[in-house]
């Protein structure tokens, strides 16, 4: 349940979310096995129990987006094809042409389909109506536009936008790295990606390394600047923020995690506890980064 990535998006001030709607609409949509002749099925799942999509606690809102896709390799296809193409050649005496070759494997590829396996992949869902936040735990741009156009599709009256500050998070790294101070209560952790501007967009990276030597420094003063940089929150969090705002790699440390132990009696209320502690520290990190980047820029 602990997310690991964070897209984050601004709710418009006058959102009209309402959970009761909200969780109707979820179930109206709720994913669906793949059908015979479907590589994919798409739609929404229970985010702890089967019999509600929508988990509130504390006025913050879980939800759960999932994806059925169907395994079938290419190679299997395609070996398959080759087989049959192979008999076919045969017995018709000359080698099989495209149109033939295309017209089998598109007969192999709906044979195998209904016997091919699936799995599933869910994409969670933070949404903060008493803070205005959206959060997808994803570092992946197309995969939280999926998630995003699917609460359009299911009539969801949401207007989300990206979380944009006054000060790049590109300039900002950059400069705490060259002057050597980070705003509280933030820290500088080992991991570094730093990029030249121009046609070379030469790329230097640094992993579990002191960030704190004058070869960093160089390499700004050459006119790179930072793109993604590992930093602490309150000795707390751990994540690694891009230029893009992404906000990746999200750990939450131990001496967080501990203090959840030993107070649940079930997995439920475990759950509940871990929901509670997440969002409110992420809730917390986010202020704190907004404010570490310049402020929040409003739209319009």
């Amino acid at each position: 349940m602990w997310f690991k990535n964070l897209l984050v998006y601004r709710l418009a001030p006058d959102n009209r979310i309402k959970a009761d709607d909200l969780e109707e609409k979820l179930k109206a949509g709720a994913l669906q096995p793949c059908g015979s002749f479907e590589m994919e099925s798409r739609g929404w799942v229970a985010p702890r129990t089967e019999d509600r999509f929508l988990h509130s606690l504390e006025r913050q809102w879980l939800i759960s987006f999932g994806v059925n896709q169907k395994i079938l390799p290419g190679s299997v296809v395609t070996q398959t094809a080759k087989e049959r193409a192979a008999k076919l050649a045969e017995k018709q005496e000359h080698p099989v042409g495209r149109k033939q070759m295309r017209d089998i494997r598109e007969r192999v590829l709906e044979e195998l389909m209904p016997k091919a396996l699936s799995r599933r992949r869910t994409l969670g869902t933070w949404i903060d109506p008493v803070n205005e936040w959206l959060v997808i735990d994803t570092a992946a741009d197309k995969k939280a536009d999926e998630l995003l156009e699917a609460l359009i599709g299911a009539d969801v009256a949401v207007e989300a936008k990206r979380l944009e500050t006054h000060q790049s998070p590109s300039a900002a790294m950059t400069l705490w790295l060259s002057s050597g101070e980070v705003p509280a209560p933030f820290t500088i952790d080992q991991d570094l990606e730093l990029k030249a501007s121009g046609e070379s967009r030469a790329t230097v990276r640094y992993v579990n390394h002191p960030l704190e030597g004058r070869e960093i420094r160089e390499h700004i003063a050459g006119g790179k600047t930072a793109t993604r940089l590992g930093m602490t929150w309150k000795n707390r969090v751990s994540f690694v923020l891009t230029e893009q705002l992404q906000i990746k790699r999200v750990v939450f440390l131990d001496i967080l995690k501990e203090e959840t132990q030993d107070q649940a009696e079930d997995a439920e209320e475990q759950f509940d506890i871990d929901f509670a502690l997440m969002t409110g520290e992420l809730a917390a990190l986010l202020t704190d980064l907004v404010e570490a980047l310049g402020g929040e820029k409003k739209s319009g």
